[in-house]
């Protein structure tokens, strides 16, 4: 599952955090609860909500229905 997870970030996510100098990486995966952290331009960025919930969770549980939610460490 944790490699599934990691896969997901690189290919799909990574890539389009990338265009604002940004990128996230897998902190742990608990219970279906995935904790990542925020690096670069997305790290502190007001609008890293939003990036969140709009675009990185519904990334994830496309590609992994068994998580439940995603936090940020």
């Amino acid at each position: 599952m944790i490699e599934r997870i990691k896969e997901v970030i690189e290919k799909e996510i990574n890539p389009v955090l990338e265009m604002h100098a940004g990128s996230c990486e897998l902190v742990d995966f608990e219970d279906g609860v995935v904790t990542l952290k925020l690096f670069g331009g997305c790290s502190g960025c007001p609008s890293s909500s939003i990036t969140l919930f709009n675009g990185i969770i519904p990334i994830l549980q496309e590609h992994v229905p068994e998580i439940k939610d995603v936090i940020l460490a």
